[in-house]
């Protein structure tokens, strides 16, 4: 692909990652992609010759992201407990800072189909808890109660931010900043799952993502 061709498609991607968040599958318009990319609606279509073709590269880049700090995460190799809250804050972070994370999260639940945004990081999660040293989370029950609340954790995040952002009320660093507060509530009160990380220093010496 010559450069600026390649460079119109990102622009394009960018711009639909935008109004896929804002607007969801179904009324997401290919006009107002154009529009907010600045080319014209028959160039879109040289790119992109349907909604659909645009939702799967929204959700491409926005799965590639999410890996990235999955792997990113896991490489720092805490332990099972700690690398669930720190993948939670990660994730949280990504999708404050990358609208292209949002929408494919957004397309992932209005789309049946691959490429699924929950698979780049839940079976993580699972796991993970797996391989929680004895002594944390013995029971098949906790571990699957801990997986549940990180994924309610990180969904209910994505709507959160996806409301702040609507209404220009999205801070940085502000979502993580909630969400580090309550691990830190959780953990104080279960012994299973203190560990020995730090929540607060979930992302060590480097950013999340």
């Amino acid at each position: 692909m010559q450069p600026r061709a390649a460079r119109t498609r990102q622009v394009l991607v960018s711009a639909a990652a935008n109004e896929f968040d804002r607007n969801g599958y179904s009324g997401a318009s290919l006009a107002r992609v154009s529009r907010a990319a600045g080319v014209s609606v028959g160039a879109l279509t040289f790119h992109f010759s349907s909604k659909e073709e645009l939702a799967v590269a929204v959700r491409e880049q926005g799965g590639a992201a999410t890996m990235t700090a999955v792997a990113a995460v896991t490489a720092r190799r805490e332990e099972s407990v700690q690398t669930v809250v720190s993948l939670t804050l990660a994730l949280t972070e990504l999708l404050e800072t990358d609208v292209a994370v949002r929408a494919a999260a957004r397309l992932a639940r209005e789309q049946s189909g691959t490429p699924d945004w929950f698979s780049a990081w839940v079976p993580e999660i699972h796991q993970q808890l797996r391989h929680a040293h004895e002594g944390q989370l013995g029971s098949v029950a906790d571990r699957a109660a801990v997986a549940a609340l990180a994924t309610h954790l990180v969904t209910g995040a994505e709507v959160t931010i996806r409301q702040r952002a609507r209404r220009h009320n999205l801070t940085d660093g502000q979502s993580v900043a909630e969400l580090t507060r309550i691990w830190e509530i959780v953990r104080g009160g279960s012994a299973a799952l203190r560990g020995d990380g730090d929540v607060e220093n979930h992302c060590g010496d480097q950013p999340c993502h």
